[in-house]
C-alpha cells in the first residue's frame, strides 16, 4: 500500500507531538514521585507557638530535617479568671508549626516530660505510614521515641495526639500544623500567622471561675462551652491582634482540630483571593468564607486595601460571639475612599415616606409622668426589661461573658446611677469594667419614654443583690 507524501507528513507531525507529550508526561511523573528525591545535608527544623510560623522553605533542596517536640501537660487560662489543665505539643495550643518541603526526610524526636502523668504519641496527616506516625510514637513520661517518615505530598495537614481515648486528648489541646511545600516553595507574601480552632468541654459553663475539668459527657454530645482560636479566648485580641499594613499580602495557616466541630471560616470585611481547599493543591478564588473539617486545614491568602480592625471568626456566629472564636487582623496605613468611603450621610428614614403625618404639639402640651411607688416601677420595670434588655442581659442579669456584662450585683450600676441613665439615653461603645472584667461592645440608645427609663431602671437596681436605687422620670429628664 503506498502512501501519499501529504499523508506520510501528517503522520510524522502526529508523532512527532506524541512523543513530545509522552516526554512531558514522563517528566510530570518523575517530577512527582518525590520519595525518589535525594536528600542533601541536615538541619534543625524551626518550631514556632502560634501565631507565629517559621521562615519559608524557598528554594532549598530537600534535607534530612530533625523535629524536637516536647509533650507538656501545664495549667493554662482559658479566658479571664478561667483555668484549664492543657495538653500540649511543646507547650502551646495548637502545637508548634512545622514546616517542611517535599522530599525532606523527617527524624522526628517526641519526648514526654517527665512531670507528665500520661502516655501520649503523635499522628501526623503528613505521614504515609501506619498510624501516621502514631504506632510508632507511644512515649511514656520521661521517656523519647525516634522515628522518621519522608514528605511525598505537598500541602497543609494536621498533626494531633492519638492515644486511646483519642478525643479526650485532642480536646485537651494536642493537635498542630505540618506544612509540606511545594518544591521551589510557596508564593511569596508580606504577612503569614497560624491560627488554629479548637473547642473545649468543661464542666463549668462558660465564664465558670476556677479550674475547670473536662467534661467527656458534654463532648460525646459535642455540646462545647468555648470554642476558640488558638487555645483560649482573645488569643488574637486585647494586644495579640495579628497585623498588617495597607497594601500588604496576608496569608493565613488556618486549622481545625476539632475535635467535632466543622469551621466556617470568614474574616469580616475581607474577601479571600485565593483558598487552598482543605490544605491541598486545589485553589478556590474570591472565597468568603471556607469550611475547614476537623482535622483539616486551609491556606487563605489576601491583600489587605484599607485600614481597620477586621474581625476573623467562625461564622457559625454565636460561636464567635459567644464561645470565643474571634480574633482580630489589625490593618494600619491611608485610608482608600475608592475601595470603601465610610460614612458619606446619616439621616432619618421615615418608612411611610416624606410625607408622614404628625399630631400637633400646642404650647401647653407636656407629658405627665404619674406618680407610683417603687413596687408598681418595679412591676412595671419588670415587663419592659423582658421586651428590651433580656436578650443581651439574659433573665436573671447574669450578661453573656465576653459579650455583655452582668447587671446583677454590678459595681458599674451601683457606683453611678447617673453614668446609668445615660448609658440609656445616650448608648454606650468602647471598653468597660464591670466586676472586674473587661468588655468592649456597643449598647445603642434607647427609644424609651422617661418615665419607661425611670420603672426599668428600679427594677434592675431592685433585683439580683443590687442597691435598691430608685430612680425617677426627674432624674431622667435631668440627664436626657
Amino acid at each position: 500500500m503506498k502512501f501519499s507524501k501529504s499523508i506520510k507528513m501528517k503522520t510524522l507531525v502526529c508523532l512527532f507531538f506524541a512523543t513530545l507529550l509522552f516526554a512531558a508526561c514522563k517528566k510530570e511523573q518523575q517530577s512527582t514521585h518525590y520519595s525518589d528525591i535525594v536528600t542533601n545535608g541536615e538541619m534543625e527544623a524551626e518550631l514556632t507557638a502560634p501565631p507565629l510560623v517559621p521562615k519559608p522553605i524557598g528554594k532549598r533542596s530537600a534535607m534530612k530535617l530533625k523535629v524536637n517536640m516536647e509533650i507538656k501537660e501545664q495549667e493554662g487560662t482559658m479566658t479571664d479568671g478561667v483555668k484549664y489543665m492543657y495538653w500540649t505539643f511543646g507547650g502551646s495550643v495548637p502545637g508548634s508549626f512545622i514546616r517542611t518541603r517535599v522530599g525532606d526526610e523527617v527524624e522526628f524526636h517526641l519526648k514526654n516530660h517527665p512531670d507528665n502523668k500520661l502516655p501520649h504519641n503523635i499522628d501526623l496527616h503528613a505521614v504515609t505510614g501506619p498510624g501516621g506516625g502514631a504506632t510508632s510514637s507511644l512515649v511514656a513520661p520521661g521517656h523519647e521515641k525516634v522515628f522518621s517518615f519522608k514528605v511525598i505530598n505537598p500541602g497543609l495537614y494536621v498533626y494531633h495526639c492519638a492515644t486511646a481515648p483519642v478525643g479526650m486528648h485532642i480536646a485537651n489541646g494536642m493537635y498542630g500544623l505540618i506544612l509540606v511545600e511545594p518544591e521551589g516553595g510557596l508564593p511569596p507574601v508580606d504577612k503569614e500567622y497560624y491560627v488554629m480552632q479548637g473547642d473545649f468541654y468543661t464542666q463549668g459553663e462558660y465564664g465558670e471561675k476556677g479550674l475547670q475539668p473536662f467534661d467527656m459527657n458534654k463532648a460525646v454530645k459535642e455540646t462545647p462551652d468555648y470554642v476558640v482560636f488558638n487555645g483560649k479566648v482573645g488569643s488574637m485580641t486585647n494586644g495579640n491582634e495579628l497585623t498588617a499594613k495597607v497594601g500588604e499580602t496576608v496569608r493565613l495557616f488556618v486549622g481545625n482540630g476539632g475535635p467535632n466541630l466543622v469551621s466556617s471560616f470568614h474574616v469580616i470585611g475581607e474577601i479571600f483571593d485565593n483558598v487552598h481547599v482543605e490544605g491541598g493543591n486545589l485553589i478556590n478564588k474570591n472565597v468568603q468564607t471556607t469550611l475547614i473539617p476537623a482535622g483539616g486545614s486551609a491556606i487563605v491568602d489576601f491583600k489587605v486595601e484599607t485600614p481597620g480592625n477586621f474581625i476573623i471568626v467562625d461564622h457559625s456566629i454565636f460561636r464567635a460571639f459567644n464561645k470565643g472564636a474571634l480574633g482580630i487582623l489589625k490593618v494600619e496605613g491611608a485610608e482608600n475612599k475608592k475601595i470603601y468611603s465610610g460614612t458619606i450621610q446619616e439621616g432619618i428614614y421615615l418608612p411611610e415616606g416624606g410625607t408622614i403625618q404628625k399630631m400637633p404639639i400646642t404650647a401647653t402640651a407636656k407629658t405627665v409622668n404619674p406618680k407610683r411607688t417603687v413596687a408598681e416601677r418595679v412591676k412595671i420595670g419588670k415587663e419592659i426589661f423582658s421586651t428590651t434588655c433580656f436578650a443581651c442581659h439574659q433573665s436573671e442579669g447574669q450578661g453573656i461573658p465576653n459579650a455583655f456584662p452582668p447587671l446583677a450585683k454590678s459595681d458599674y450600676l451601683n457606683a453611678d446611677s447617673k453614668r446609668a441613665i445615660k448609658t440609656i439615653l445616650h448608648g454606650l461603645s468602647g471598653e468597660v469594667l464591670v466586676n472586674g472584667i473587661k468588655y468592649n461592645n456597643i449598647m445603642p440608645s434607647q427609644n424609651l419614654s422617661d418615665d419607661e427609663i425611670a420603672n426599668v431602671m428600679t427594677y434592675i437596681y431592685n433585683s439580683w443583690g443590687n442597691n435598691k436605687t430608685e430612680v425617677t422620670p426627674e432624674m431622667v429628664k435631668a440627664l436626657r
